[in-house]
């Protein structure tokens, strides 16, 4: 098999790779370029740039709360998390940080509820926030008081990707999904190049609200934040994503990258900022 008329990504294929292909007999899969392409995930030059600072601002922090609550104290939940809202809202010119957006899960971990939280002056406006509310006592009283609602909690510190859309709260009655994605290690950049192209090919009906990468928390995880109308407005906008050019391939790229990945379709909460 001649290998000097292929795409110059061979190049970046470790050479066991290669002699693998030149024992392999010369059959139509092997010779066409874009099974080739596919079939690798790319390497990745080494950079002097930290992966974080290529893909994102760093000057907006979110945080990203994951709760798992007692079946029978949601009520008593949600209530002890509007009532922290509030407070937050009131203290907003102390800690600089606000709710982007609050949801339950409706498909996928039941009694779940998840809460987006930005931070302005990056992590230096994390600490500042978090100091301030650590002494104030209203605040202590309620996260005291959600903890006994509460089986089990979660906090990732995330980076919104510079190539997603700005988030912008959405009227009206919606449902979103979130898409969680456990990536190998050192796959990130990668990720991000593909994404960067395959996110206008979902934007049809507006339905991209936000996309993250973790910064501390479960690392290599990505989460893309889709709105919908209702499940049968999803079901259109992901099968006219395939009819797209270009769509196949970005997806060909990308699942080489995943581990593991996880749906979970949310309903906003009655005080999130978004709807």
């Amino acid at each position: 098999m001649n290998l000097s008329n292929m795409s110059p990504f061979l190049k970046t294929v470790p050479r066991n790779h290669l002699n693998a292909f030149r024992s392999v007999s010369t059959t139509s899969a092997l010779c066409d370029e874009n099974w080739l392409n596919k079939l690798f995930v790319r390497r990745i030059e080494p950079t002097k740039e930290s992966h974080s600072s290529m893909l994102s601002d760093k000057e907006i922090i979110y945080a990203l709360y994951t709760h798992n609550v007692k079946p029978d104290c949601m009520d008593k939940y949600l209530s002890n998390c509007k009532n922290l809202v509030k407070l937050s809202s009131s203290l907003q010119n102390k800690t600089e940080c606000e709710l982007a957006g609050s949801w339950t899960v409706e498909i996928g971990d039941i009694d779940q509820a998840l809460h987006l939280w930005r931070f302005k002056g990056g992590y230096s406006g994390v600490d500042k926030a978090r100091k301030f509310l650590d002494e104030h006592d209203d605040y202590r009283k309620l996260i005291k008081e959600q903890s006994s609602y509460v089986r089990a909690r979660h906090l990732q510190f995330l980076l919104a990707f510079s190539f997603w859309p700005k988030i912008e709260n959405r009227p009206g009655k919606n449902v979103y999904e979130i898409r969680t994605y456990a990536l190998k290690p050192g796959t990130m950049i990668e990720w991000g190049n593909n994404w960067a192209k395959a996110v206008n090919y979902r934007q049809n009906n507006n339905e991209a609200f936000a996309g993250f990468f973790s910064q501390i928390g479960r690392l290599y995880n990505v989460h893309h934040i889709w709105c919908y109308k209702n499940l049968q407005t999803r079901k259109e906008t992901r099968e006219s994503a395939w009819r797209s050019p270009g769509w196949d391939e970005c997806v060909a790229y990308t699942v080489p990258l995943i581990q593991n990945m996880q749906s979970r379709i949310l309903l906003p909460t009655s005080f999130s900022p978004t709807q």
